[in-house]
This record gives structure tokens, sequence and C-alpha cells, in this order.
């Protein structure tokens, strides 16, 4: 970033670029889950992706070498939920949000993991864990 932009971002009070990409509602099936039967059976998980990035290299280039390929994040989200079971939704987010950050591109990231087959004894709609993590400094 050169030295103007980075005095007008101050002016501005931005710390970073707002620019996201959004990966919204990608199904996998997985077998994660304390109990046994949730292990056997398995159940739909919903993996809700916002990667924060700064999209301008890419549009001025219009190069997918210059930005977060979202295709190829999502097939390795979806491979990486439906292989490895763990206990908890926390585990697995954290994975999850792991694989985003491989990309020095995504300078953040926000997961929600749905789980709207989790074992409640009660009618509800969904059961939701959202993590956000930054590239480490």
């Amino acid at each position: 970033m050169n030295e103007s932009m980075n005095q007008s971002m101050n002016q501005m009070n931005i710390a970073e670029p707002a620019d996201e990409i959004q990966i919204l509602g990608l199904e996998c099936f997985g077998h994660h889950g304390v109990f046994d039967f949730e292990r056997r059976e398995g159940q739909k998980f919903i993996i809700d992706l916002v990667i924060g990035t700064d999209s301008r290299k890419a549009a001025e280039s219009d190069d997918l070498h210059d930005t977060v390929d979202y295709g190829s994040l999502a097939m390795a989200v979806k491979t990486n939920v439906e292989r490895d079971p763990v206990d908890l939704i926390e585990t697995l987010a954290q994975r999850i949000a792991d694989i985003c950050l491989a990309d020095i591109r995504a300078l953040w990231v926000r997961v929600t993991v749905h789980k709207p087959g989790a074992p409640i004894e009660t009618t509800f709609k969904d059961v939701t864990l959202t993590i956000t993590r930054r590239q480490s400094t």
C-alpha cells in the first residue's frame, strides 16, 4: 500500500481494507458430535464464510491469482468437514478458520458452523457457532 493511500485510510479511520468475500450455505455431511450415533450416522452441517481481503490488486490485474479463490476454498472446506470427525463444533470452526487463513490474502475470516440436526430434545431451528480469526502478525 503506498504512503498516500495509508494517509487516506488513516484519515478515514480505516485500519485495513473492508473488502469481503462471502460463501454462504456450504452444505457438508459430517460425522461430528459427542454421541456415538452422531459419529455413526452423520448429519448435515452448513458453513458460512466471510473472508476479509484487499481486492484492489485483483481488480486491477483481473487475475485469479491475485485474490482468494473462493471455488477452491469452498471445496477445501467441504472436504475437511467431511473427514476426520471431531466432538465439538468449536474444534471444527477453528479447523475451517485455519484453512481459510492459510491463504495470506485472507486477512481475517468469520466462520459460522450450523448444526441444524443437533441432538436437542425440543423444537429448534438451528444451532450455530460463529468465530472470527485474523492472520497472525
